[in-house]
């Protein structure tokens, strides 16, 4: 895989489970996209920006695309926005799932990645239907999106988010109580709130570590302002307290 060495490496020294030395070699991905971005039109940039996180590409081209309705002064329909925070708080959704079942997978939990896994391929099953392309939709477009919703969608979002908080409890009874998953897991890695404002953390690190700052409420873009919602906070600020915020 090309982020194996390119991206991050740790060399660990261990004393048993407690790591006692780490050395980073932080690499480089680099895909020029900047550069590449500088002889397309806006339009061509949406696939380009969907690449740099394959995870959350949906997330990205929102982004970008904000970015340039703010240069251009655009005003978006409300429908639309509406439309994009679903996509976004589902491509979220899909992002966490990677994220979980890999981190269990690292600490020793291989199980958890199948279980998650299985809910992304329904998300991915959403972004299928919606634009016949599981990972880079480049639905969201310039100005608002490249088409309608279509039809059977609204089941299809409905039918996942009924069944999503059961599977929650799934992951939860593998991890959440586990001993083993809690001895690798609690006082590890302790970053205090001071940390974290000092190092530029942000999103769940932060909010792990006693922080309620959440973008989408200090400065709310689309239609978020609308909605209510809570930003949940946990002050340890160790892996555990990260794992349960994200959950």
């Amino acid at each position: 895989h090309p982020s194996t060495h390119g991206v991050l490496r740790l060399v660990l020294t261990l004393d048993g489970e407690i790591v006692k030395a780490a050395d980073v070699t932080i690499g480089y991905l680099h895909t020029g996209i900047e550069k590449t971005a500088e002889q397309k039109k806006w339009q061509q940039v949406i696939p380009l920006v969907e690449r740099m996180d394959y995870l959350g590409a949906q997330s990205n081209s929102l982004a970008y695309a904000l970015s340039v309705e703010k240069l251009l002064g655009l005003d978006i329909p409300e429908r639309v926005q509406n439309i994009r925070v679903v996509i976004a708080e589902l491509q979220r959704i899909a992002s966490h799932l990677v994220w979980l079942g890999t981190h269990a997978m690292e600490i020793g939990a291989i199980s958890v990645m199948l279980y998650c896994f299985r809910e992304r391929e329904l998300l991915l099953n959403i972004n299928e239907q919606t634009a016949g392309f599981r990972l880079f939709p480049s639905f969201i477009r310039i100005g608002g999106l490249r088409e309608d919703l279509p039809r059977g969608y609204h089941d299809s979002v409905n039918d996942f988010l009924d069944a999503f908080p059961a599977k929650l409890d799934e992951y939860e009874d593998m991890l959440t109580k586990n001993h083993i998953y809690r001895k690798r897991t609690e006082g590890v890695g302790v970053l205090t709130q001071a940390d974290a404002m000092a190092w530029g953390l942000a999103g769940p690190i932060a909010r792990a570590s006693g922080s309620t700052y959440d973008v989408r409420r200090a400065f709310p873009y689309l239609t978020y302002e609308s909605y209510d919602f809570d930003v949940p906070s946990f002050p340890e600020g160790d892996v555990y307290a990260r794992y349960r915020l994200r959950l």
